[in-house]
């Protein structure tokens, strides 16, 4: 069964905000940064510090988030706040991705691919939803 959780947006302060959060509830963080991942050689080294993924687990709290990367989109109060769909199951992440993007903006649209990390794609709903998905996660 996929997993829903928030997820956020940082502007480079994201390793900061989530070891915050972890004082507060505890539990495990993980941190993924950019220049430890094969898409390192597609940004800039100033850029590689910035978190890729981040996960707290804290008992039935969890919270993932992440630093912008987006390359034109810039953020701003509102667009900060995103929904994560996490799952094991490939087909699983698939149905939904494809349920929830029924009238998706395309202009920041993008679909499931295999990344590094596992399955990957995002977009933003016919309601302004920010939603991302991972899958192979546990």
């Amino acid at each position: 069964m996929a997993r829903v959780t928030p997820f956020l947006l940082f502007d480079g302060d994201c390793a900061k905000a989530m070891q915050f959060y972890a004082t507060c509830f505890g539990g495990e963080l993980l941190l993924t940064q950019l220049g430890e991942t094969p898409m390192r050689v597609q940004f800039p080294e100033a850029m590689h510090g910035k978190v890729t993924y981040a996960h707290l687990k804290a008992g039935l709290v969890e919270i993932s988030g992440t630093d912008w990367l987006h390359p034109v989109r810039r953020p701003v109060v509102g667009n900060t706040v995103a929904v994560l769909v996490a799952s094991e199951d490939a087909e699983e992440l698939r149905a939904v991705f494809g349920r929830l993007a029924e009238g998706a903006r395309e202009e920041f649209f993008v679909g499931l691919m295999e990344m590094p990390f596992g399955l990957y794609g995002r977009f933003t709903d016919r309601f302004g939803v920010e939603w991302f998905f991972r899958g192979g996660v546990g």
